[in-house]
């Protein structure tokens, strides 16, 4: 989809080429080209959504739609900067629009005020990305599943309290480029040593590049979510895994069950339930509720706004390189802990 809209409109103006001088400069002038000839849709105007929507739009899509149906409240204003302080009872994604807008007029930004499970398969296949945040797991299984149909690349993001977390599913052959150092093999040369002809080294230059074609292989959320944790290979591998995997898992369940994320007005109710759904959601995979401590849910609470800019930073990136095709992908879960100040990558699949 893409490559099709990279050839009907392939011309970029002067004042775009001034507009993203430095990044043509960064991943060159066929990236942004790739970008600028790409839709995206992002659902869920909270705070992890504004941090990617600002991504998105200064990096340059062609547009960019907002979905949303829920209306502006106390807690939307603590971590989502795009909504005025005065917008309290309108439409999350109509309060967004202007700022948006407003960071690059060269974006066409759509505001849509229409609940995301309401609309027909029709609606999602218009895009080229489909990014979703603050969705219920069923949705994000489905939505993937119709996506992958049609070649759209899907990425999800959540962020809860200090943890957060982005997915992305970009197909089963996601072609990319990579710039790399180029490498020039020595002249041939007649030179010896005591013990013979000279080996010739590969020689490095530094100030050249080449740029490398290569294929990544992704799964599906659905495949991402369940794996099988009873096999020995599993079972050693961990030690190495991130417990926020399946602390992502917990949390949800705890959407799908109560249709929302946990409160901090309902601190303790809501930390009592999250406790009682670790021990079923481990059990059920077969491991011991250990790996999650007994105090886990106390970071779990509301949206934090460093922690949307972090995940958001991510999230926003790796849509910009999927959609460029330029830099190899996350692949295909980036999980962030702001109570460590660090993030991991890591792989969870059939795999």
């Amino acid at each position: 989809m893409i490559d099709m809209i990279e050839k009907e409109d392939s011309i970029i103006s002067e004042e775009e080429a001034a507009q993203y001088d430095r990044q043509i400069r960064l991943w060159g002038l066929d990236a942004q080209k790739r970008l600028r000839g790409s839709r995206v849709l992002l659902v869920g105007l909270k705070g992890l959504g504004a941090e990617v929507a600002k991504n998105l739009i200064l990096a340059g899509v062609k547009g960019l739609t907002l979905l949303d149906h829920e209306q502006v409240n106390e807690e939307s204003c603590r971590a989502q900067f795009l909504i005025p302080v005065s917008s309290q009872g309108q439409n999350r994604a109509q309060a967004s629009l202007e700022r948006a807008q407003y960071l690059n007029p060269m974006v066409e930004v759509k505001a849509d005020t229409d609940r995301v499970e309401d609309k027909p398969d029709d609606y999602f296949i218009q895009f080229d990305a489909v990014c979703l945040t603050g969705c219920s797991r069923d949705l994000m299984v489905r939505l993937d599943q119709l996506c992958s149909q049609h070649n759209i690349k899907v990425f999800c993001g959540d962020v809860f309290g200090y943890h957060g977390y982005m997915f992305s599913d970009l197909g089963r052959e996601h072609n990319y480029v990579e710039e790399k150092p180029k490498v020039v093999k020595p002249k041939t040369d007649d030179s010896y040593d005591n013990d013979g002809p000279t080996a010739k080294k590969l020689k490095v230059e530094v100030n050249e590049t080449t740029m490398i074609k290569k294929t990544a292989s992704f799964c599906s959320f659905k495949d991402a979510l369940e794996v099988e944790w009873t096999n020995e290979k599993a079972k050693n591998s961990l030690k190495r895994t991130p417990v926020d995997y399946f602390l992502l898992q917990v949390l949800l369940k705890f959407r799908t069950d109560k249709g929302r994320d946990p409160y901090p007005e309902s601190f303790s109710d809501d930390s009592a339930l999250l406790r009682q759904i670790r021990d079923d959601v481990l059990e059920a995979m077969g491991l011991s509720s250990d790996l999650l401590p007994h105090d886990f849910g106390r970071h779990c609470f509301s949206e934090l706004a460093p922690v949307c800019a972090v995940v958001g930073g991510v999230l926003g990136q790796e849509v910009v390189k999927a959609l460029s095709q330029r830099d190899a992908p996350h692949r295909n879960f980036f999980f962030f802990d702001g109570m460590k100040g660090s993030g991991v990558v890591d792989y969870f699949g059939p795999n």
